[in-house]
């Protein structure tokens, strides 16, 4: 019996449709990697599974008991607390008790748990009523699942969310998620902010679950290494595809093949039955209303064909070279607190070098793109920048767009034209370029997906002329198509 039934749902935001009575039958166990361009609606799909949101039309049925778990984009406000008990009342039976055995066991000291054992009995003896209940109900193999996935997260048990950076808290909703035994879990961009130790046990754990697994990704080795099959979004609609993801590239390439050949015999139908029509007088004598009807039919059938989308072109704007030094790092220090995140750091960078910058969560790799360019001082030591160095910089956070514009206005200033390699070029040109189209070139960027938001980064990066490019995690949320676009266009 299916776990998740889609029949004819339908959703669209404005006048575009995400889905057009789209249908969609999940299996047990299945492990589906959900992929298409941004935008095209990947994280509304899982919503609606989730039953998160709601859809327009159409029907969606859940197998009676079944559980979903869902790690979205964004942090639930509900998180709250220690990230023990946070991940442990995830836990959709002993979820309580295993987080007040944690506070019991590790004596915490809020006043207000304090009270409480105060009024019921000793610390001990409360903590032994819980041990005696987690025997009884045969959870002891919870607790280990909660602290083993801790352990590999790399998420310390009684750190307070609130202290955590938005990537962290993705973590701690990512191990929620993964202890909280559903029958159907959706991880939307589970690999985001996770160091590669990190993502490599995620395979290994993912391969191992028995439930049914509906994932979308930018990590191309992640997708094959995790997915059986794929499910496309394009369009509207819902396809399924057997095999890995290269498997599927190859069949879909076929697919707008077929598809193409089809839609000019169809264009070509068209045009010779306008033409029947415009023959006034002479073809009313010789029409009939069956013909008619057909022609009108013909007419709906291509003003709601909804076009593939043409590929993404990307063109940096280059500045003069830059002196042969980009960076000289002379015994680079700093430290927060009594923390040191970098010491003794000396090295050269050169013009035309290439270089990625790699460690585990935390261990200061943002910070020190933040010293080279200039935006943190150093404790210690020095970054001297080199001769006519010009930065095009890709923060992970962001900061640089502006909620009050629309995607168009945060690219180009407000300016209708921009220049691109010394020629001008229409602000909506450029940002078709970037697969937008005028309608979502003008959208506000709240109203993005975090992919789009991503490519609106990118859109607005390639405008400044630079001889350095500093990408902090530039990937996250990219569909792959893009992402191969931009290592191309690095690689030259």
């Amino acid at each position: 019996m299916s776990l998740i039934r889609l029949q004819n749902v339908s959703l669209a935001f404005g006048t575009q449709p995400v889905l057009d009575s789209a249908s969609l039958v999940v299996e047990p166990r299945a492990r589906t990697a959900l992929v298409g361009r941004n935008g095209e609606g990947k994280s509304s799909l899982l919503k609606l599974i989730a039953g998160i949101q709601s859809a327009d039309s159409g029907e969606i049925s859940v197998q009676t008991g079944a559980r979903i778990s869902y790690l979205s984009q964004t942090v639930p406000a509900e998180f709250t607390g220690s990230i023990y008990e946070c991940v442990a009342n995830g836990l959709p039976q002993h979820g309580k008790l295993l987080s007040d055995f944690y506070l019991a066991s590790t004596r915490s000291e809020n006043s207000e748990t304090s009270a409480q054992l105060a009024h019921t009995a000793s610390a001990d003896e409360h903590l032994a009523s819980l041990q005696e209940q987690i025997d009884k109900n045969d959870a002891w193999a919870q607790v280990q699942s909660i602290e083993q996935t801790l352990s590999r997260m790399q998420l310390h048990a009684h750190t307070d969310i609130d202290s955590l950076s938005g990537g962290m808290k993705r973590r701690v909703g990512l191990a929620r998620a993964l202890v909280s035994e559903p029958d159907l879990l959706l991880l939307d961009e589970p690999t985001n902010h996770l160091d590669i130790g990190a993502v490599d046990w995620l395979i290994e754990h993912l391969n191992s679950v028995n439930c049914a697994l509906i994932f979308v990704t930018h990590d191309r080795n992640f997708l094959d290494a995790v997915a059986t099959a794929i499910l496309e979004i394009d369009r509207g609609q819902l396809t399924q595809w057997r095999g890995n993801y290269s498997t599927y590239r190859k069949d879909k390439q076929k697919a707008l093949e077929v598809e193409a050949e089809q839609n000019a015999l169809f264009d070509k139908k068209l045009a010779k039955e306008e033409a029947w029509i415009r023959q006034g007088i002479k073809a009313r004598r010789t029409r009939n209303e069956g013909r008619v009807r057909a022609l009108k039919k013909l007419r709906m059938a291509h003003a709601e064909r909804r076009k593939v989308l043409g590929k993404a072109r990307m063109t940096a704007n280059k500045a003069e070279a830059s002196g042969k030094i980009v960076f000289e790092v002379q015994d680079l220090g700093y430290t927060i607190g009594e923390t040191n995140i970098i010491k003794g750091l000396s090295t050269i960078i050169m013009r035309d070098d290439r270089i990625g910058i790699i460690g585990p969560n935390g261990c200061g790799k943002t910070t020190l793109v933040k010293l080279l360019v200039g935006e943190l001082s150093p404790k210690m030591g020095e970054v001297i920048q080199g001769t006519q160095l010009q930065i095009a910089y890709y923060d992970q956070l962001r900061a640089s767009l502006d909620d009050s514009l629309t995607a168009a206005e945060n690219v180009s200033g407000g300016r209708e034209n921009v220049m691109v390699n010394g020629k001008e070029r229409h602000i909506m040109s450029y940002m078709q370029d970037f697969m937008f189209d005028p309608a979502r070139a003008r959208a506000p960027i709240t109203a993005l997906s975090g992919g789009e938001t991503g490519r609106l980064m990118l859109a607005k990066l390639f405008l400044q002329p630079s001889n350095l490019m500093v990408l902090d995690e530039p990937s996250n949320d990219l569909d792959i198509e893009t992402l191969e676009l931009l290592e191309s266009l690095l690689a030259e």
